[in-house]
């Protein structure tokens, strides 16, 4: 029997994707447009924003915004879910890394990765989770990392947030997924994103990386389209909880 393609369908959804103005999240956005989702792009940049919602077109909208601001999250909701109603589909998809080694965080390094990597994605979700609870039916995806189970130099302050994220995603399923609401999360390997600028601009050391894969290469942002689609769809409805690793099977050695 072959899948229905209505199981990845998102028409009539209405997606908030953070961190929407460059790499994932961008992608993101534009893979949930093209499945059929209204999209609502979130980040500071309002130029690139505008970027993502001009390659989108009607079917975008932005809202520019600092989601580290926790007196401003029930007005970010709100603007959330102007454009197009209350989102079904929430995509953490924000972050920071600072690559301070551990001698040498900074007070404001750790407070910084730790707002936009871990507080934000779940206060952002506690404030739109009751209008999924009223649909009995809502998607959040967080973004886990490599580091989520390995430690890698420069990242304690990340690797902090991301192992956290693995354990909220968890929990945000145990707490809200009766209600219809599933929580998972996507780790991706290397990625070309700005966030992995300082990686990618080493050409040795994107070598060793993608002969550490199972694979033999690196990401590309293409990569994401399916495991998103699938975890932000009818596809998983019996899916909680859980971390899937996209990473060429980079955790698998």
């Amino acid at each position: 029997m072959s899948v229905p393609r209505a199981l990845f369908d998102l028409t009539g959804k209405v997606a908030c994707v953070t961190g929407a103005s460059s790499g994932l999240g961008r992608r993101a956005a534009v893979a949930l447009a093209a499945a059929g989702a209204q999209v609502v792009g979130v980040a500071r940049r309002a130029d690139a924003l505008q970027q993502m919602r001009d390659e989108i077109g009607g079917q975008a909208a932005a809202v520019a915004a600092d989601i580290t601001d926790r007196s401003g999250i029930n007005q970010l909701a709100a603007d959330i879910a102007s454009p197009f109603g209350a989102p079904d589909i929430i995509i953490h998809a924000a972050g920071l890394n600072t690559r301070e080694v551990a001698d040498d965080v900074t007070d404001a390094g750790w407070d910084q990765t730790l707002a936009i990597n871990l507080t934000a994605p779940f206060f952002l979700s506690q404030a739109l989770v009751p209008a999924m609870k009223a649909k009995g039916w809502g998607r959040i995806v967080n973004f886990a990392s490599l580091q989520t189970t390995r430690a890698f130099p420069g990242g304690i302050a990340y690797g902090a947030t991301k192992g956290g994220i693995g354990q909220m995603t968890r929990a945000m399923a145990e707490a809200w997924s009766p209600h219809g609401i599933n929580a998972n999360a996507i780790g991706p390997g290397f990625f070309p994103t700005e966030l992995t600028a300082a990686v990618f601009d080493d050409p040795d050391r994107t070598a060793r990386n993608a002969t550490q894969t199972c694979i033999g290469r690196n990401g590309q942002l293409d990569d994401i389209d399916g495991p998103l689609l699938f975890l932000c769809s009818d596809a998983s409805a019996y899916v909680t909880g859980q971390i899937l690793m996209v990473d060429g099977g980079f955790t698998a050695k």
